[in-house]
């Protein structure tokens, strides 16, 4: 089965499930589903950034500075951050991720319910090599420098999350 044909749980502006459809059927209509994100930190507190494979439905080739991706049909948001974040980074085992808030993201790409998650991830990564074509972990003053700089096409929908992250910790303070 192709990325194309995953099933996944389509859902209305209150993140209500209202059908199912294909991951080709809902992309090529714009359907609104689910999606997760999941900032991994290493040891140190590093985040781990990553370009796209060339290969990826959407968005291919970009840079994101989470891993995640879309939740299959009767996924939970929490299974599906574990799920991608062990799939992505290529580790077994790693905690439960941190839920901190939901958004719905609406832009280039078409429109989903975004989880943004936290996760620390001490192994060593053995990123998917069909999801990941590079990696490093950055702190978080790269990480800034490197959005600042515009030298990186970033996904638009990581860089909102981002945003909205950055955002989030500015409101619960020191």
């Amino acid at each position: 089965m192709s990325a194309a044909d995953e099933v996944l749980d389509v859902v209305d502006r209150d993140d209500r499930v209202v059908g199912q459809a294909p991951r080709g059927e809902v992309y090529a209509r714009g359907l609104i589903h689910r999606c997760v994100f999941v900032r991994a930190r290493d040891a140190e507190g590093r985040i781990f950034v990553h370009r796209r494979t060339a290969s990826k439905l959407v968005f291919p080739s970009y840079y994101d500075m989470f891993v995640g991706g879309v939740l299959g049909a009767g996924e939970s948001y929490e299974e599906a951050a574990l799920r991608e974040a062990e799939e992505e980074l290529g580790v077994r085992g790693l905690p439960r991720p941190e839920p901190l808030f939901k958004f719905l993201y609406e832009g280039p790409g078409g429109a989903w319910w975004s989880y943004v998650h936290e996760v620390r991830c001490e192994a060593a990564v053995r990123p998917q090599e069909s999801e990941v074509a590079w990696h490093a972990f950055l702190t978080d003053e790269e990480l800034a420098l490197r959005v600042a700089s515009d030298d990186w096409p970033w996904v638009p929908d990581g860089l909102e999350a981002h945003r909205r992250l950055e955002e989030y910790r500015r409101r619960l303070g020191p």
